[in-house]
C-alpha cells in the first residue's frame, strides 16, 4: 500500500501506510535549524513516552516505533468513527461518554494530561474509544492542569455538539467519578469557568 497523507497539521503530517499510522513532525523554516532539529526530536520522545504510559491505561494507538532521526511516531492505525463526525449520531452516545469520562479519570490519575481533549481526537472502534494525538499532553499532578483539561472537553462539546452538550457533558463527569480525585477537580474545573467568564466580561 502507497503512503497515504490523511491529516497535515502545523505540527505534523500523518500518513497512512499498510494499517500504520505514520506521525511525522515537520521542520519549521521560521525556527533556526538547530532549535528546530533540538524542539522536534523533543516532542517525539515525549508524545512517544506519553503514549506508552498510557497504553497501561486506556485504549490508544500501541506504537511500532519511534525513529528521533526523522522525528517520527509509527503507530497502529485505529480503524473506527471519529467522534467529532459521530458521537451525535451514535446509539448509545452516552455510554460512549461515561467511557471517555472514565478515560480521563484514568489519565488524570496517573497524572497525564492530554492537553488537546476534544471529539476530534478520540475515535470509536470495537466498542472501545480510543483517545489519539498526545502531541500537546504532559504529565502534571497539578489539580489546575486536570481542571483545564476538562474545560477543554465541556468546550469542544459545546462547539461541536451543541445540541446534546449537556447531556453528554453529565454522561462524561458520571465517568470521571471513578478518579479518586474527581470532587477536588470538578470544584477546581467551576473556578476555571469563572475566570474564563470573568475575561469575557471584560
Amino acid at each position: 500500500m502507497k503512503e497515504q497523507i490523511i491529516q497535515q497539521g502545523a505540527e505534523a503530517i500523518l500518513i497512512h501506510k499498510n494499517n500504520i499510522l505514520i506521525k511525522r513532525r515537520t521542520k519549521k523554516s521560521y525556527r533556526l535549524p538547530v532549535l528546530d532539529e533540538k524542539i522536534r526530536k523533543q516532542r517525539t520522545k515525549k508524545e512517544a513516552k506519553l503514549l506508552e504510559k498510557a497504553e497501561n491505561l486506556i485504549p490508544v494507538p500501541k506504537i511500532k516505533k519511534v525513529d528521533e532521526r526523522t522525528k517520527e511516531i509509527d503507530m497502529e492505525f485505529i480503524n473506527g468513527l471519529k467522534l467529532s463526525e459521530n458521537l451525535d449520531k451514535i446509539k448509545n452516545a452516552e455510554s460512549v461518554c461515561v467511557q471517555i469520562g472514565k478515560n480521563i479519570a484514568k489519565l488524570h490519575d496517573a497524572d497525564i494530561i492530554h492537553g488537546d481533549l476534544t471529539t476530534s481526537n478520540m475515535i470509536y472502534a470495537d466498542n472501545k474509544v480510543y483517545f489519539i494525538d498526545f502531541g500537546l499532553g504532559f504529565e502534571s499532578s497539578k489539580t489546575e492542569d486536570k481542571a483545564v483539561d476538562l474545560h477543554l472537553i465541556k468546550e469542544a462539546l459545546e462547539a461541536k455538539h451543541f445540541t446534546h452538550s449537556e447531556t453528554f457533558w453529565k454522561a462524561i463527569l458520571e465517568g470521571y467519578k471513578i478518579s479518586k480525585n474527581h470532587i477536588v477537580t470538578i470544584d477546581r474545573l467551576k473556578k476555571v469557568e469563572l475566570r474564563g467568564r470573568y475575561k469575557q466580561a471584560y
